[in-house]
């Protein structure tokens, strides 16, 4: 790595993580890297600056928010229901491994999630957040880093498992894609299956974190998205990738959208290296053929 330039160097580190994977003894900081929460090329004593500098700023919204918490409280109805849909919603989350040991901090996920909904007008909050969030609290120790961290993902990934600005394009990508690679298929969801695709946004919404076995196949993947590789928007590859497991039941069956969603939702305890190798497979397919304008500027 020293010995190339540092565009080459950062090429070859987001492979490197494409590619092998993240080893649990680096995950948390390389995600810091990866998410742009930390540059590629800082040093050291930089890392420690900006880390102080984003402790800072996420105590300074902190304070902000609870300054004008009982404003939002009077005149925001949508700021109560929220608030009370975040509480409810980590109410739900099982917060204990198999030994009985407390996973999670409810409390301090529930302030993450209210910072967020305030700060971040781009992403309201939505139901499946508080799962996500979780995973970034597992992966650090201070609120700061968890709150960073997930504001990074939501831009690194252009804001595509939100549902008002990019669930919608993946989807309508999703079917421009069927289309143009299995006709036959695309041909059953247009007819009998029809609403099917429309139906799987919870996918995206996810970054299909229901989809596996466990949460390292869950970073597995999400590793994989923040490098760009093997190219931009891979999440609707992988959508198409699990639709095709159902597509010969779906077409033997002449299932309509209803029982293919049915059999979409009973896509889980996936291997992540095994859907990201299948979803490989699909763009090495897409890459050599006459891509219509559309698809080649999503993906590529």
């Amino acid at each position: 790595m020293t010995t190339l330039s540092p565009e080459n160097s950062l090429s070859a580190r987001q492979s490197a993580s494409f590619i092998l994977g993240l080893h649990t003894l680096v995950r948390t900081e390389a995600w810091k890297f990866l998410t742009g929460y930390y540059s590629w090329q800082s040093s050291q004593d930089e890392r420690l600056t900006v880390d102080s500098k984003r402790r800072k700023n996420y105590e300074a919204l902190c304070q902000m928010y609870e300054k004008i918490q009982p404003l939002l409280e009077n005149l925001h109805q949508n700021f109560i229901e929220t608030r009370n849909t975040i509480t409810h919603d980590i109410q739900k989350l099982y917060d204990k491994d198999p030994l009985g040991n407390v996973l999670i901090d409810k409390k301090r996920l529930e302030k993450v999630l209210l910072l967020s909904y305030v700060c971040n007008t781009q992403a309201e909050y939505q139901q499946g957040f508080h799962e996500m969030v979780m995973l970034f609290q597992l992966l650090v120790e201070c609120d700061h880093e968890t709150f960073w961290l997930f504001q990074f993902f939501l831009q690194k990934m252009e804001h595509s498992c939100v549902i008002n600005i990019g669930v919608g394009k993946n989807l309508d990508t999703l079917n421009n894609l069927i289309t143009f690679l299995d006709p036959v298929f695309a041909e059953h969801l247009k007819g009998k299956g029809a609403g099917a695709v429309q139906s799987l946004f919870p996918w995206f919404c996810l970054c299909f974190q229901r989809a596996f076995k466990s949460f390292d196949d869950v970073w597995r993947l999400w590793e994989v998205l923040l490098t760009g590789k093997p190219c931009r928007n891979f999440q609707v590859l992988v959508a198409y990738s699990l639709l095709q497991m159902v597509r010969d039941q779906v077409l033997q069956e002449s299932m309509s959208g209803d029982d293919i969603l049915l059999a979409c939702n009973k896509l889980i305890d996936l291997d992540a290296d095994e859907l990201i190798s299948a979803a490989c497979v699909v763009y090495a397919e897409l890459i050599q053929k006459d891509v219509p304008r559309p698809l080649k500027d999503f993906f590529l």
